[in-house]
């Protein structure tokens, strides 16, 4: 029954939130050319935004050099709070900033995207973080190279941000706040979240389906921020969820808004990311299946799975369902995973992503045991098939 009643406490217990009033921002778009600037790359500008529209809570700006080495060496922040992987500005010197100083912080475009003002400079420990949040220094793993690309001092200090929203699809993205307002109207007292960066296929699609026979709502919560070259585009992917959604989900149970966060592929230290996060949106649930977060053979199938099980279960605060990986089974005839199907590989449909890719390019249609039509279709559409 629909009605008033208390959501999941976002982590810290506050949803912490700073956006520029509009008169402040109209008095820093007037002083722009005079003020020093500092320019934002794709991954610092949409970790703004999620730091000023709550969804980073209990940040409220870049960390300082405390929390740093707080959450490299603990997972935690200084209060004990969890939190795994850290939201920095960097910068390439030390010298030409000053503490207490207010910065502008913008796009490579001179747009105003919001205000720091600094509280610390401190150099960067790239070998540290590289081995606390992606357990590797090696460079061909996407988030190390980004990281040693990086400036060698970072700045600290809270902000604020020009605007709330900054993907290509505003319609779609819920700020935390937002979200959790649609979700008390709904009157749903438990919510699953699904993050995901590809297509939905059948195997998400089981996942999110036994999800959802347990809680009140689905959100699916597609990552539209920064990916590493070779993954499907946001556009596209928006364009395979919309036709999910409409042909095989019930709609008023099910909630798609866009997540507008870069991905780090830090596997298990992301995969504990996005359930703290989720948790201010609203969510009360987090699905973590295989591989979650990962690139290349740098953490193993359930890796992300495990990390959970060094935290109690308030300290997480969202409650995380745990699945095998699904396949279609044809001697089952259905959807099933290791715990549920006794049978051999050769009765499984399993299909590598380098073998959609090719069959996608050749204009021949995937099995509807892999994906549904509708969402092959736009695929195909995509790679010109």
């Amino acid at each position: 029954m629909k009605g008033v009643f208390l959501l999941i406490e976002p982590h810290g217990g506050v949803l912490k939130k700073s956006v520029l009033l509009p008169s402040e921002l109209d008095e820093y778009r007037k002083k722009l050319p005079r003020l020093k600037k500092i320019y934002l790359d794709e991954i610092e500008a949409s970790d703004l935004t999620l730091l000023a529209n709550g969804a980073y809570s209990p940040l409220t700006g870049f960390l300082n050099r405390r929390e740093y080495h707080s959450i490299l060496d603990n997972n935690r922040l200084t209060t004990g709070t969890v939190w795994t992987i850290p939201i920095v500005l960097s910068a390439d010197s030390g010298l030409e900033y000053q503490t207490g100083e207010e910065l502008a912080l913008v796009s490579d475009r001179d747009q105003l995207l919001g205000m720091l003002r600094v509280e610390e400079i401190f150099p960067r420990d790239k070998e540290k973080e590289a081995i606390s949040v992606f357990g590797t220094t090696d460079r061909n793993h996407p988030g190390v190279d980004y990281l040693f690309k990086k400036g060698d001092w970072l700045l600290a200090g809270e902000v604020k941000a020009a605007g709330r929203k900054v993907s290509a699809f505003p319609e779609f993205e819920l700020t935390p706040g937002e979200l959790r307002k649609e979700i008390q109207k709904r009157g749903w007292k438990s919510i699953v979240a699904f993050q995901t960066r590809n297509p939905i296929h059948r195997a998400h699609e089981y996942l999110q389906k036994v999800a959802l026979e347990m809680v009140d709502g689905l959100l699916i919560h597609p990552l539209v921020g920064n990916t590493k070259p070779g993954d499907i585009p946001a556009e596209v992917r928006m364009e395979c969820y919309q036709a999910l959604i409409k042909e095989y989900y019930p709609p008023e149970r099910v909630i798609l808004s866009v997540f507008p966060a870069a991905m780090r592929y830090a596997g298990p230290k992301e995969a504990v990311f996005h359930a703290l996060v989720r948790k201010n949106y609203g969510c009360t649930h987090f699905i973590v299946g295989r591989d979650h977060a990962g690139v290349g053979a740098y953490y193993g199938t359930y890796d992300a799975q495990r990390i959970f099980d060094r935290f109690s279960e308030a300290e997480i605060g969202i409650k995380i369902l745990k699945f095998e990986n699904a396949f279609y089974c044809g001697k089952c005839g259905a959807m099933a995973s290791e715990k549920t199907c006794p049978h051999q590989d050769q009765d499984r449909l399993f299909l590598s992503g380098t073998r959609v890719r090719e069959m996608l390019r050749k204009g021949l249609p995937l099995p509807t045991e892999f994906t549904r039509a509708e969402v092959g279709q736009v695929l195909r559409k995509f790679y010109g098939g």
